[in-house]
Formats: C-alpha cells, structure tokens, sequence
C-alpha cells in the first residue's frame, strides 16, 4: 500500500465495485428484513455507507442534499433502533445514493490541489475500512439469510471426503514483536505500535475443525458445566444452546474450520481438550513471525493477500478446508491466519498505551469497557483491506453471528 492519495483513490473505486457486486447479489427482497435482532437489516448497511462519505469527505453546502432529515434520523448510526430500520427506500434508490455520493465527492476533490496531504489519506483509508467493515455485516447478515454470495465456490476435491485432519500443535519461540501498527491504513486501536514480550507457547497448527468439534459434541460438551466458565455456562443455560449456530457437518467438510461459535463454546472446547484460548498478543506474534523478521504486516511478509494464500473477499462465499493454503503458512507451519474464519481470543477489548481516538471519540473507545473479547484474523468476506496480523475486532463473547471459530493454545 503506497501513501499517496492516488493509491487511495484506486482502492476506494475497487472496494466500490466489490460493494456494488455484493448488493448485485442480494434479492431485494431480502434486503429490509431484519435477519438478527442485534444487527440492522442488510440494505441498511449500504445506505449508512453512503451517508457517512458524505458525512466526512463533502463540505457542509454540497452534504446537505444527502443528509436530509429524513437520511439523517434512517442512516445515521444513532439515529433509529436497529429494529426501526426496515422502512428502507428501494434498493435502487440506495444504489442511486451511494453513486451520487461518489460523484459529488470525486466532484470536489478532483478540483482540489491534489498534493500529499496525510491526514486527508488517513481519513480515506478509515472510510475505506469503514466501508470493508460495513460489507462483512452484509455477507454474514447474508449468510444468516441462505444467500449464496460466493464468486467461485468449488475447489479442487471439495465433493470428497478427506481423512480428518489431527490436531497438531506447533511451538511458537519466545521473543519480541512490535505489536501493532502505525501505517496509514491502520485502525485508531492498531496505534501506537509497542514492543511486547511473549514466552515460548504451542499453538494449533489449524483453526479447530468440525470433526474435531464433533467429539465436544458427542461426549456431551453442552451438558457438562465442568468444561465452561461460570458466565459461560449461565450463557448456554439461557439460550439452551447444544451446537454451533451455522452447524451443518457434512462428510465433505470434516476438515472445514467450526464457526458460528461465542467465546465462551471456544473456551469450553478448550477445555475439553487440555488447552486454552491463545491471547491476543500470542496470536499477533504468531500471525507476524515469517522468515526474515518478527513483525510482518502478514503471515508471508509484506505481499498484499491474494487467493493462493488465503480464503477472504467472498470468493468462495464459505469456509475452505484448514490445510488448503499452503502458501498462507507462518513460518512455523500454521494456516488460516488470515481469511476462513474469525479467531476468538482469551483478551479483553483495551486500548494500548497511549492511545489517541480516531476519526472521532467513540469510535473504538466506546467498546473498551470490558465486555468485548478481541478476535483477529478475518473471515472468507473480509476484503484484502481488513486483512493484516495487526487488525483487531471486538465483539460481546455470547456472539455467533460473526464468522468466528477459533484454535487452541498451551
């Protein structure tokens, strides 16, 4: 990624043209439902993506005409409960707003000096990631609803079954990393980068698959209050939860990561078998340890992702086999890093020291509150943009809608 706005520009028109095919792809029909009571409906998605462009790339006279009052109370974030926002307008009037936004921005910024300015490319590759962020919603809100988003969804041997993966570990050696990230494109929560410490720990070489959850399952894992944590446990009471939320084991996907999982499912498993959940800072060391140094921006260095190395972007539009992506290894030997599924980890959502909000206070601020658990790593619909060893998401533990699964530690 090179620091010039010119860059900017062609990845904003690319991660435009990705958001367009995936609304291409919806039914409208399909589009003002509200799929989970936690989430908006998915057409929402697209118009709050169009109002916040203009929010903060027009000038206050030419933003007027997209933030009516009536834009204002349906997209803002704070305006109406998730639950009032399915009197959506039709699906081509939001296509029509999310062109004529960029128009309007391409409108004043093409008759601006075009000279290097830092902060306006920071802001870019913030509403950028905004809209990569927004766009996962939409494809597991998808995904909730039985919708096919994927571009090419066979791989080669897919429709046999293969011999179960075991669960191997892999040492991780103790040493030093520069945790985090202070590149252009790197999230208010990435910032500042710090040195970090870690002992020598093992980690699954795999994120846990389904066969290997299976044998939680058929020993009675969701029955037996020894493998979980008190909140936990009271989680799985209430919800009377007994399986993964996106749980369909079939003989093709025994080797297919497990996801749709909370935390506290992950930690159980955890439990079942001996281990733990790694910490955020284990994982990052792990995500970052490559052959010539300790802190690279991916798994294989510094290379932008592509889909030799890793499931993302809904190409396939679902999980891939744990062992396909020979090419996406760390230089131990562990896969899916990056893409295929969410990882949980043991951490809590905090701020690094000397942390500074950004582009406002809320942002990543409002979630430091001690309820949100850190996961890393990116799913199959994570754009190449969302997709770096540094990147961290916060959700409540108790949520499966994400797709997460997870791997061990000890």
């Amino acid at each position: 990624m090179v620091e010039n706005l010119e860059t900017i520009d062609q990845a904003m028109e690319r991660c435009r043209t990705e958001t367009l095919r995936l609304l291409h792809r919806i039914p409208p029909t399909l589009g003002d439902r509200q799929w989970h009571p936690d989430f908006s409906p998915i057409d929402w998605h697209f118009g709050h993506i169009a109002f916040t462009e203009a929010l903060w790339l027009l000038p206050e006279q030419e933003r007027k005409k997209f933030h009516t009052p009536s834009y204002q109370k349906l997209f803002r974030a704070d305006g109406l409960s998730k639950s009032e926002r399915c009197a959506l307008p039709s699906r081509g009037v939001i296509e029509q707003y999310l062109g004529e936004v960029r128009a309007s921005v391409k409108q004043v910024w093409g008759s601006t000096d075009r000279s290097w300015d830092r902060a306006q490319a920071r802001l870019r590759w913030w509403l950028l990631q905004h809209e990569v962020q927004h766009s996962e919603t939409i494809s597991f809100l998808s995904h909730l609803a039985g919708i096919d988003l994927g571009v090419n969804s066979q791989i080669p041997g897919d429709e046999c079954p293969e011999p179960v993966l075991e669960a191997t570990m892999v040492p991780i050696p103790a040493g030093g990393f520069y945790q985090g990230s202070e590149q252009i494109w790197a999230q208010d929560n990435e910032r500042p980068v710090h040195w970090v410490e870690v002992e020598q720990f093992w980690l699954d070489k795999y994120p846990v698959t389904q066969a290997q959850y299976q044998q939680f399952i058929d020993a009675g894992g969701y029955q037996q209050s020894k493998y979980w944590t008190e909140a936990g446990w009271q989680w799985r009471s209430m919800a009377n939860v007994t399986a993964p939320l996106y749980w369909h084991p079939e003989s093709n996907t025994q080797n297919h990561p497990v996801y749709g999982v909370s935390a506290y499912e992950a930690e159980a498993y955890a439990n079942f078998v001996g281990k733990r959940l790694p910490t955020e800072q284990e994982w990052e060391r792990a995500a970052r340890w490559s052959g010539q140094h300790n802190s690279s921006t991916y798994p294989w260095e510094e290379t932008l992702p592509t889909k030799e190395q890793c499931n993302f972007n809904n190409h396939r539009g679902r999980t891939t086999p744990v062992h396909y992506y020979d090419q996406g290894r760390n230089q131990g030997g562990c896969y899916d890093l990056l893409g295929n599924v969410w990882e949980w980890t043991a951490s809590t959502f905090e701020p690094y020291d000397n942390f500074q909000p950004y582009p406002y206070r809320g942002y990543s601020q409002a979630y430091f509150d001690g309820e949100h658990r850190v996961m890393r790593g990116g799913s199959w619909a994570t754009r190449s943009w969302g997709l770096r060893a540094s990147f961290r998401n916060w959700y409540h533990p108790w949520t499966r809608q994400v797709l997460v699964g997870f791997r061990c530690a000890s």
